[in-house]
């Protein structure tokens, strides 16, 4: 019963919380990713996030420890690269279905 509480209190507290999508005539995609190296004390897996945004909205965003040990930061970053890369390519074959081009991509 108390986590039902908990559960209605979070949610009258975040009513108000959104993303707010504004149009834009500029369909630029950006694309921002980081991971540090060995962050989980536990395990010393390493953590790894990106976030993507089409014009001035975050579309798409993830945060995630990784499956493996990486053996260097470099090796870290890498996976997190191809995680927002291959995000980020799905996005853009999205929206060329959709009749909506990506002109630029920036990672």
């Amino acid at each position: 019963m108390s986590a039902l509480k908990r559960i209605i209190q979070y949610i009258q507290g975040t009513i108000d919380f959104g993303l707010h999508l504004y149009p834009s005539s500029i369909s630029k995609l950006v694309c921002y990713t980081d991971a540090d190296w060995a962050g989980c004390p536990d395990t010393r897996r390493s953590t790894c996030g990106y976030c993507i945004y089409l014009s001035d909205n975050l579309i798409s965003w993830s945060a995630k420890r990784q499956h493996t040990l990486s053996r260097s930061s470099e090796e870290a970053e890498y996976r997190g690269v191809a995680n927002v890369v291959s995000e980020s390519c799905w996005i853009k074959n999205l929206l060329l279905e959709l009749h909506c081009p990506v002109t630029t991509t920036t990672l």
